[in-house]
């Protein structure tokens, strides 16, 4: 009796040492509780959002979606960047992409209208920095339309992204960037095509009073808070001509998009934006002496700069993404 019970105690112990040192990874990260407070969470932002809502997800889709927001922070997780959150906006924008090049049989960063990825987020009402991938597939019959084959999918796109090795590794770099904070999520799924994209957000500021539009000449002011900790540290804003529409034979040759145009319109530097600084708030002052598009990037910094000195850029991440359209 004695040894049967000893040997039932040994038995015990073991399976207690093993299960004490098999990795974490075999078990659940997150409880279902956690993932139904994150659901619901999800779902009474995406109520509440009200912009491109014929581009609003579905219950099922945000499931879908948070599962691959999952798959996403484990990449970052791998490569030392915080985990980002799930963005109802961008993700909007992300659907819409996805369908226009669905149904287009392209893939690309630009739209038929010709709109690059900033472009797209700020015509939709974003203000923040974004960044974009792209992936899609095609198959010679019609995909079946389904839950348990469109999480596979996104899965896959974005795998392949991860994939990617230097200097071809534009996708896993931008995945893996740890100054993104949020993340939007698009898929769509009809016929024999499939897209994917995510539209990496970087957002630090809170905006006021950004015009959409403005003339030639006219006044105007944009309103921003930082988080108290950082101060502004250089703009920058690029001008471009109005998009010109583009075939999807165009938008596939273009390949990959640059953050930036080639005409710079105006820098303002620390010791400039110093002046404007009320507590955590800024109330920039700007006019536009051309007609065009405006592309606004800001800067932050943690230590404030109120006189000249050399400033450089490299290594900082843009928190903006803000568009402003100047008619005549």
């Amino acid at each position: 009796m004695f040894k049967k019970t000893w040997k039932q105690i040994k038995i015990f112990t073991i399976l207690i040492i093993t299960l004490v040192c098999l990795p974490h990874s075999i078990f659940p990260n997150r409880t279902d509780d956690t993932v139904r407070d994150d659901l619901e969470n999800y779902k009474k932002l995406n109520e509440s959002e009200q912009r491109l809502t014929e581009y609003k997800d579905t219950d099922e889709s945000l499931k879908l979606k948070l599962v691959q927001l999952d798959i996403i922070n484990k990449s970052r997780k791998r490569n030392n960047a915080s985990p980002v959150k799930l963005d109802i906006l961008a993700s909007r924008v992300a659907n819409k992409i996805c369908r226009e090049a669905s149904e287009n049989e392209y893939i690309g960063h630009w739209n038929l209208a010709g709109e690059e990825p900033y472009l797209r987020y700020a015509f939709a009402g974003g203000y923040d920095h974004v960044s974009e991938n792209a992936y899609g597939e095609w198959s010679s019959n019609n995909y079946n339309l389904s839950a348990s084959l469109i999480g596979p999918m996104m899965k896959s796109g974005h795998n392949k992204f991860m994939a990617e090795r230097a200097p071809y590794d534009g996708h896993k770099k931008n995945i893996i960037d740890k100054s993104h904070n949020f993340v939007g999520i698009g898929y769509y799924l009809a016929g024999k095509q499939f897209r994917y994209y995510e539209e990496f957000i970087d957002r630090y500021f809170e905006f006021e009073n950004i015009p959409s539009e403005v003339r030639v000449g006219e006044p105007c002011k944009i309103t921003i808070r930082t988080n108290g900790l950082n101060f502004l540290y250089y703009i920058i804003i690029y001008r471009e001509n109005w998009p010109q529409p583009l075939t999807p034979e165009q938008i596939i040759k273009r390949g990959s998009y640059r953050d930036y145009t080639n005409e710079i319109y105006k820098e303002i530097a620390a010791w400039e934006l110093s002046r404007y600084r009320n507590g955590n708030i800024y109330e920039i002052p700007l006019s536009f002496s051309q007609e065009g598009l405006f592309y606004i990037q800001i800067y932050s910094n943690e230590k404030e700069i109120t006189k000249p000195a050399s400033l450089n850029t490299k290594g900082k991440a843009p928190g903006s993404g803000i568009v402003i359209k100047v008619n005549k």
